[in-house]
């Protein structure tokens, strides 16, 4: 008996992580990378794929959360590390301690922030973000020219050093857009401003994903990728992963729990929104919303079982589904394949993202901590996780 089978797992291949980071860099090779790591490294698992991330030159790191940032530390890292979602009485002084980068986008976090400075006795690294059109977090112009001057003016006091000026754009995955240029005039004139005010920013960035695969004049000194680390373009009107040298670093798979033969007109799951045409084999996968597999995939999912594409057949459930394999024959334990690079005549997370009306992010981001991750990649490739820019 096999006691170490597994109901399912997310394979994370970490030597795809390690080609992903090498091919993107070759994108900017003037600029420094950014993996960005949120979300637990979109699905991918933080930690070790910020290791192979570092391993293939990514000389920083991004999260969104100090938790998730606060975690890279806990676990070795030393390297250029930046977080930027804040709200009130966020942990500042935490940040400045472990050197981590921090986000400021108004003068409420600027003021925090240097109150914890002074606290810590230490100065704090800021990056301030200007909102140069996306219309989310950052300083709208009409208040940068206040914000870049306290901010100089608690640097000239040895409160804080400001590390980076940067923005995001709303509308890179839409090659052409009008937004892009608009906003790449907003972000030089905030440079300008930032310059002008005394400040000498070690890294000025705006470009994400995207932006870094078509728009080299959005480059400057940093780029920040985050889905494309992972193997999965940022949107069908730019490419598939392949175009840029890109390969998808997640499979999620599942081994059948059930194998049985119905007769015609059978329901299936709740609402029966299926019902079986004729006499057939219908296949049990142990997976779920629970999971993070869409409901909306219900009747529309693709799965690789018994080396042929089937489609969910009728509703997902909270820990299951069915697909009908028509007169094939499958045994329990069986793979059944949901998405992966797609070079073995699998789905990918594109066709998932497809048969939900979403994006690939979500797809692999949403899958749950019920999926064991398995990484397939030997840990001495990954060795020194801070060996890359260290701590400054």
């Amino acid at each position: 008996m096999n006691e170490t089978a597994m109901r399912a797992r997310a394979a994370i291949d970490l030597a795809a992580v390690r080609s992903n980071v090498r091919a993107l860099r070759r994108r900017a090779p003037g600029a420094e990378l950014m993996a960005v790591v949120k979300s637990d490294g979109y699905g991918h698992g933080a930690v070790r794929c910020g290791r192979a991330a570092r391993a293939a030159g990514a000389s920083w790191l991004g999260t969104a959360l100090p938790e998730e940032a606060f975690a890279l530390r806990a676990a070795g890292d030393t390297g250029r590390l930046m977080c930027w979602l804040w709200t009130p009485g966020g942990p500042w002084h935490k940040a400045i301690e472990q050197d981590i980068d921090v986000s400021v986008s108004g003068l409420w976090a600027l003021r925090e922030v240097t109150v914890a400075a002074q606290a810590c006795a230490r100065p704090a690294r800021v990056q301030l973000k200007v909102d140069t059109g996306l219309g989310r977090n950052g300083c709208q112009p009409a208040d940068w020219p206040e914000l870049i001057a306290a901010a100089r003016a608690a640097e000239v006091a040895g409160e804080l050093t400001v590390t980076g000026v940067w923005s995001h754009f709303a509308c890179a995955d839409e090659p052409g857009h009008p937004s892009i240029a608009l906003q790449l005039t907003a972000f030089r004139q905030a440079l300008a401003d930032a310059a002008a005010a005394g400040l000498r920013p070690e890294v000025r960035h705006i470009a994400n994903t995207p932006a870094l695969l078509t728009l080299p004049e959005a480059h400057f000194d940093l780029v920040r990728s985050g889905i494309g680390v992972y193997g999965v373009s940022p949107s069908p009107e730019i490419g598939i992963p392949e175009d840029f040298g890109l390969r998808p670093a997640m499979t999620l798979e599942a081994s059948l729990a059930s194998v049985k033969r119905v007769p015609g007109g059978h329901g299936v799951s709740y609402g029966h929104h299926y019902t079986t045409p004729g006499d057939t084999t219908l296949a049990l996968v142990p997976l779920g919303y629970a999971d993070g597999i869409p409901r909306h995939a219900s009747g529309s999912g693709p799965v690789l079982v018994a080396g042929k594409w089937r489609t969910v057949a009728g509703r997902i459930a909270m820990d299951q589904f069915v697909v009908d394999l028509g007169g094939d024959g499958a045994q329990p334990g069986d793979p059944a394949v949901l998405f992966g690079p797609g070079d073995r005549g699998e789905p990918t997370a594109e066709d998932w993202a497809r048969a939900t009306g979403t994006i690939g992010y979500e797809i692999v981001t949403r899958i749950g901590t019920r999926v064991p991750r398995v990484f397939l990649d030997s840990e001495v490739h990954d060795e020194g996780v801070g060996g890359q820019g260290g701590r400054a």
